[in-house]
């Protein structure tokens, strides 16, 4: 184990305080019953962690107060590609499968649960290509187009405008329109903006009446353009810089809507992108963009197995998830520069794991599975957005349904939800919440000759007072002893649930659907200024603190 600064480091697996829920592996003796000396009141200037010590050391100061979390942090993205759209969301009205206007009914009820903020569609690299008029008027009337993006399937555009934002209503979220910059003209993207939101009668707006639409929706996010250093037009940034300039001119705020815009940002490590745009339409946009995806291998064209993967593939995973705080840190400072005030937000609305096709492709492009790593991969995540809450203002996971890192699968009428969705829903409460300052000194989880930090965590503060803190253990083969010291607060009682499994690649299927799914969990105990607790293996804890 190496010696480490006292420092925040992001934790894997998540830990939420509530009764235990066992763990299979033997374990050394927890700080829980270590814990019956009293803890002096006032923290002391710590040490680095010796070698020779074993528990992993968290201090938050809930006498500062940080950003808020945006609830925005915990948003979804759903394309038209693979089964993400058609199928996972929309079967139709004259479908078997339950639904509401041709929206499905089972999975509606399930995203519910979780709260979902805001939901970006129609891409992605396929917003690139959509012409939204293609996607109005009676559905029998339609043309039909070939999503040259994804596959060469034809795209039948049945789920266009009024589907999605009738979905986002059902679901009760916030949509985030991606605009064409790729392939549409200005007047294109100005004509839907218009035909959303305007109140009075013009041309647009008339024509959403005789669509079937009175009222104009609200849209408070609108994306200029995707990815447009590569699938959305291989731009330099200088040029994209006046394409921006000249799209985001005509995106009109009519009366009664106030639209965030947000401009193409950079792909991954492309600080240069940040930079450019920062100085050239920093003052027009309201976020900026950061795609970053998670492939255990980092190689495009072998990326590794959703399912069958050692824990090789388990620890470089969750290493390369972890590059999301250096990214957010690199591409925030860069902000600072143009914006100190950061009013700009970075938008991280492209994220998560991606790895390669299951054998025969026969589940749609870009399906896979999801295990109780890619929830350790979530739940890290999360965390280092939390703990970049004055900067990160939205993030996107990608995506919905049956692509890449859902939260839903389905197969025709059966469908089941993912580790990575019981995340998001025990996350929850950190949405809209203070983040209170930590510092965290973590034990190392070591394979080979390299070492990751063992936990992540966040902690926040909600409007009721009560504090929630994530906790994530990445080693998938020891527990993780954690003390705990709460500044400027008191413990006086603790509930927490856990989410764990005893494979790490454990996930659920149709058949068996709670294979992996939160319990409560109470390995910990209240100390004179916080409290210590033992994360099993591989686990994410999320705990309540009264």
């Amino acid at each position: 184990m190496n010696v480490k600064p006292f420092v925040v480091v992001p934790v894997a697996g998540i830990l939420c305080l509530g009764l235990w829920a066992g763990c299979s592996s033997p374990k050394p003796k927890s700080p829980v019953a270590q814990a019956q000396s009293p803890v002096p009141p006032q923290a002391q200037p710590q040490p680095p962690l010796s070698p020779l010590m074993k528990t992993s050391r968290l201090v938050i100061h809930a006498d500062q107060t940080g950003a808020k979390i945006s609830r925005n942090i915990y948003g979804q993205f759903s394309e038209h590609l693979g089964r993400c759209v058609y199928e996972g969301i929309w079967v139709g009205e004259d479908s078997l499968i339950p639904n509401t206007r041709g929206i499905r009914n089972d999975v509606v009820t399930a995203l519910k649960k979780i709260r979902i903020p805001v939901i970006r569609w129609p891409g992605g690299c396929f917003a690139d290509e959509y012409h939204w008029m293609d996607g109005i008027g009676p559905r029998d009337q339609r043309p039909s187009r070939i999503n040259t993006t994804w596959g060469g399937v034809v795209e039948n555009n049945q789920f266009g405008t009024h589907e999605f934002l009738d979905f986002c209503d059902q679901i009760g979220a916030a949509p985030y329109i991606s605009g064409n910059v790729g392939s549409g003209t200005v007047e294109e993207l100005m004509q839907w903006i218009e035909y959303m939101t305007a109140t009075t009668n013009s041309i647009m707006s008339d024509l959403r009446r005789e669509d079937g639409r009175k009222e104009p929706w609200k849209i408070p996010f609108v994306g200029v353009g995707n990815e447009s250093w590569g699938c959305g037009g291989e731009m330099t940034p200088e040029y994209y810089s006046d394409n921006f300039r000249r799209y985001n001119t005509f995106v009109k705020d009519y009366p009664g809507n106030k639209i965030y815009r947000i401009a193409s940002g950079s792909n991954g490590d492309d600080t240069n992108w940040t930079e450019v745009l920062m100085k050239n339409v920093g003052k027009r946009m309201n976020g900026l963009s950061l795609h970053y995806y998670t492939l255990p291998t980092g190689n495009w064209k072998n990326k590794g197995s959703d399912l069958a993967f050692s824990e090789t593939e388990w620890f470089s995973t969750l290493q390369r998830a972890l590059k999301m705080d250096d990214l957010v840190t690199r591409h925030s400072a860069i902000m600072d520069k143009y914006d100190p005030q950061k009013k700009i937000g970075l938008i991280v609305d492209e994220w998560g794991t991606w790895y390669d096709a299951g054998p025969g492709g026969n589940l749609g492009i870009l399906y896979q599975q999801n295990t109780l790593r890619d929830a350790l991969v979530a739940g890290a995540t999360l965390n280092i957005f939390n703990q970049h809450c004055d900067r990160v203002k939205m993030a996107n996971i990608a995506q919905l349904a049956n692509v890449l890192q859902a939260m839903i699968l389905t197969d025709k009428e059966k469908m089941t939800v993912t580790p990575s969705y019981w995340v998001f829903e025990m996350d929850t409460v950190h949405h809209d919440a203070t983040l209170l300052p930590s510092d965290l000194q973590s034990v190392d989880y070591a394979f080979g000759d390299k070492t990751i930090p063992a936990v992540s965590a966040s902690a926040s503060r909600d409007q009721a007072g009560k504090i929630h803190v994530t906790l994530c253990n990445l080693n998938p083969n020891q527990s993780a002893d954690v003390t705990c010291e709460l500044q400027g607060a008191k413990a006086t009682k603790l509930s927490g649930r856990i989410l764990t499994a005893p494979e790490m690649n454990a996930h659920n299927t149709f058949d068996q659907p709670d294979n992996v799914k939160p319990t409560e969990f109470n390995t910990f105990k209240v100390t004179d200024n916080g409290f210590v607790t033992t994360l099993p293996a591989k686990s994410v804890v999320v705990l309540e603190v009264d």
